[in-house]
């Protein structure tokens, strides 16, 4: 996540409240929504943006785990395709890894 986006997720929760913010990501690798998911949870991991040691403790969701709140003409429309060439599971796998690895924060 780069230092403009982290900044924006930092400044909404600080405005909206943590509590009140959820992260739905669309990053089409595991590895990088991972991170993502990281950086809004517990602090940027890199040590070089805004939420270095800012555990925000964000909800954070991939597109993917959502599909069942989406409008299926919608999400056919919108996400059906890159469901299709992504690896779905492993992306939603990694989600929940580290969902759980950082439960505590």
């Amino acid at each position: 996540m780069d230092m403009a986006n982290q900044n924006r997720i930092k400044e909404t929760a600080e405005k909206h409240g943590n509590d009140n913010v959820v992260v739905i990501l669309g990053g089409a690798e595991a590895e990088s929504a991972g991170l993502t998911a990281e950086t809004v949870i517990a602090g940027d991991p890199t040590y070089a943006g805004p939420l270095t040691n800012i555990a925000l403790n964000l909800a954070v969701f991939h597109i993917f785990e959502l599909k069942d709140l989406i409008d299926p003409d919608i999400y056919e429309e919108q996400l059906s395709m890159m469901e299709m060439v992504l690896d779905v599971d492993e992306i939603i796998a990694e989600m929940d890894r580290i969902r759980q690895e950082l439960a505590d924060i």
